[in-house]
């Protein structure tokens, strides 16, 4: 086993740089980057607000020639000079491939820079948002499993009864509600919309948390979350409570549990001794998928919907912006997070079937 972890590890190297160069090779062909984006703010937008910070009074560069000759759209009567200091500002003085390299050295030791508008490091930026993508994506996988996998043991169990058939209507039609629109809902109803005014509308906490006691925080904490873990369960819950429903009625049927049973073993034993642990593999296959969605993808709408500044929501932002520093970041973040998780599933398969053995079989 130590072997094989350690090749997995190695091998994240590739697999990391892979990602990190096909994602920085689409950007250079990208439209609207932040070079543009800065030349057409100056060219009659929003007048420079952009580079706030960024060295001076930048406008008053700008010339009257006819053709400045850049490679930029929109940048005709601009001086050279002018989109050279931009080049600068925003690192596009160097080669691709030079520029490509720096970033991957600084990323290897956690550097990730600064962002390119609000001129703060993108480490800060990430973990200022940490708290709240790791309460969302925490809370909604735990939910997810506790409450999903005993729920589809039991549909299995009872396959093509009315608890299953009444269960699966509401698993199906819950999943066909977006969770976007739900969370709207959630707001019109509990959170001061139309009717009541139980749940707060947006935020992680309260603003008075850090005077409310160790209680009164959770409480307060559990308050706030409670409406977007609802909006995102929906979806997570059907997803997870299906496939431990098929994945169990399909090991319930082989020969073994048959076997099993004729020999006089109790159903729970059967069940929880036997079938449990090839049921769940296809479960775990599944874990990095759910985590990363869970931190990332499925939390978007609803960290917008309810105000909450998440990770996804800073990586959405910064790819609107083409903020390329907070961009690069997050998906290196994301990608090593993906890959870890993976390598973990694969312990988990080990611990709940000790017949699989990774050493035994090439990477």
């Amino acid at each position: 086993m130590g072997a094989y972890i350690l090749r997995r590890l190695l091998l994240m190297i590739p697999t990391i740089v892979g990602i990190m160069a096909i994602s920085f090779a689409v950007a250079q062909f990208a439209p609207g980057g932040p070079v543009e984006q800065v030349i057409s703010d100056l060219t009659g937008q929003n007048g420079g607000d952009r580079l706030s910070g960024g060295g001076g009074d930048l406008t008053a560069q700008q010339s009257f020639s006819e053709d400045s000759g850049s490679k930029y759209r929109g940048s005709q009567g601009l001086d050279p000079d002018f989109i050279a200091k931009l080049e600068k500002q925003f690192g596009f003085d160097k080669p691709p491939l030079e520029r490509f390299g720096l970033m991957m050295w600084n990323y290897i030791r956690f550097d990730f820079g600064e962002s390119f508008y609000s001129n703060t490091r993108v480490v800060d930026q990430i973990i200022d948002r940490l708290p709240i993508s790791i309460s969302l994506g925490v809370w909604i996988l735990l939910f997810s499993y506790i409450i999903s996998v005993p729920l589809g043991i039991t549909k299995a169990v009872k396959d093509g009864s009315a608890f299953d058939v009444w269960t699966s209507g509401v698993i199906i039609v819950g999943y066909a509600v977006p969770s976007f629109l739900f969370a709207i809902m959630l707001i019109v109803v509990f959170a001061g919309g139309s009717f009541y005014s139980w749940f707060p509308q947006r935020g992680l906490v309260s603003d008075n948390f850090a005077d409310l006691t160790l209680w009164g925080k959770i409480v307060d904490y559990a308050w706030h979350l409670t409406l977007p873990l609802l909006a995102l369960s929906l979806s997570a819950f059907a997803t997870t409570t299906l496939l431990t429903k098929n994945s169990f009625i399909e090991e319930i049927r082989k020969q073994y549990v048959v076997t099993a049973r004729a020999k006089g073993l109790a159903e729970r034993k059967v069940l929880y001794g036997h079938v449990f642990r090839n049921a769940m593999l296809i479960i775990i296959a599944g874990f990095p998928a759910a985590f990363i969605s869970a931190f990332f993808t499925g939390s978007l709408m609803i960290e917008y919907i309810f105000s909450l500044d998440g990770l996804g929501r800073l990586g959405y932002n910064a790819i609107v912006k083409r903020d390329y520093p907070v961009v690069f970041a997050t998906l290196f973040i994301f990608s090593l997070m993906g890959l870890v998780v993976g390598l973990i599933s694969d312990l988990i398969y080990t611990w709940v079937d000790p017949r699989i053995d990774f050493d035994r079989r090439d990477v």
